[in-house]
């Protein structure tokens, strides 16, 4: 035998030696899963080796046997169970009607269409070997779903075709992107003098917007818990807002928790600093009698008075105070109901947000983008919601 094939014969002898080497050592480990599966079972369950190696062997010496071929390795092509998406795909997509969509999205298909236009680019994922990415309009859709209904994560995932993992994930990847993207543009204040003469209509003059808070549901927090215990024995956060005269936020500050007053939750936002340095309205002043009035903002009795916040009267009251008060009331409204279609829209709202503290403020904030796209379409509603 030539030299070049005896080291050869050698070489596979000693790697077929370590083969049945580490196969022995195996054995033991192999016997010991089966007699504890057959002692969790109850009775012996005969199985194939050829078959279901992977169980009664275990990985290791499942390798071993491939590699001494008495076994074929084969691809797992299947990663996850397959769920039906014939409900999404060709009940949603294609035959839902408007009233359909705003009965269950509360946002009407154009408006949904034109948000997917907007998010696809930060939203395409490409296909892997596991498994087909989710359409941009799915994902897009799982979101204001979720956040419009108060269903389970599991009950959504069941619509959707989707593990419930999957719809979080999907929650947070389309908030994220709204955040990134779209709050600059759609909560913002707009034209001010058109905010101006809506709310002149409605009888007050020289009105920027009306602001106020509200109480939005949460888990309890891990700390400082008692801090975020409201009147009525809920834990909950403050949503400030300032909103323009059709009910569109035009500011909004989240996270506060509710023991705090509504004036320093007031105080300490960007909102006051901008109010106070004088950038957020032009100098535009009107003379009520004798006084130059700046444009101004419209809270209750909780907020300060200053010479751009009007707040109510209080005591008793002659006529002219009660006429004021009247029409501040009148126009200071429109942000209460704000807050009532906010949450009528996104009833995720009205229930505790089951998430974790540092995503809450990012969802509340995008409930409110989602708010102000479907306002700005106006038209019908359905259930005093509409998009």
């Amino acid at each position: 035998m030539e030299a070049a094939q005896l080291t050869l014969a050698i070489r596979s002898t000693l790697i077929t030696s370590r083969i049945i080497q580490q196969y022995m050592q195996h054995q033991n480990l192999a016997e010991r899963y089966r007699a504890r599966r057959q002692h969790q079972r109850g009775h012996m369950i005969d199985q194939d080796m050829d078959t279901d190696f992977s169980e009664s062997m275990g990985p290791a010496n499942a390798c071993i046997m491939v590699l001494m071929g008495q076994v074929h390795s084969v691809e797992r092509r299947f990663w996850a169970w397959e769920t039906s998406t014939d409900w999404w795909d060709c009940t949603v997509l294609q035959a839902w009607d408007n009233s359909q969509w705003l009965q269950n999205f509360h946002m009407r298909k154009g408006t949904f269409m034109e948000l997917c236009d907007l998010l696809s680019p930060a939203l395409k994922h490409m296909n892997t070997k596991m498994r087909a990415a989710l359409t941009v309009e799915k994902r897009v859709a799982i979101a204001p779903w979720k956040l419009a209904t108060p269903d389970s994560y599991r009950s959504v995932g069941n619509q959707f075709g989707v593990g419930k993992s999957t719809v979080g994930a999907a929650v947070m990847q389309v908030a994220h992107t709204i955040k990134d993207l779209l709050i600059s543009r759609v909560v913002t204040l707009g034209n001010v003098q058109v905010i101006v003469d809506g709310f002149a209509a409605m009888g007050f003059p020289n009105c920027g917007g009306a602001i106020d808070g509200t109480h939005i549901p949460i888990l309890a927090p891990e700390h400082q818990a008692a801090e975020y215990i409201n009147r009525k024995g809920y834990f909950s956060i403050v949503l400030q807002a300032l909103v323009d005269h059709k009910g569109r936020f035009t500011n909004i500050n989240v996270g506060w928790p509710e023991k705090v007053h509504d004036a320093r939750i007031f105080r300490n936002s960007g909102l006051f600093q901008k109010l106070q340095e004088g950038t957020l309205f032009s100098d535009q002043k009107i003379t009520v009698g004798d006084v130059k009035m700046p444009i101004c903002i419209l809270g209750d009795a909780a907020y300060p008075l200053i010479p751009w916040l009007m707040k109510p009267y209080t005591d008793s009251l002659d006529s002219s105070q009660e006429l004021f008060n009247y029409r501040l009331s009148k126009c200071r409204m429109v942000v209460e109901c704000a807050f009532g279609r906010l949450k009528a829209r996104l009833r995720s709202l009205l229930t505790r947000l089951d998430l974790s503290e540092t995503n809450i403020p990012t969802v509340i904030t995008v409930c409110c983008a989602l708010h102000n796209i479907c306002e700005s379409k106006g038209g019908d509603v359905y259930g005093g919601v509409g998009g």
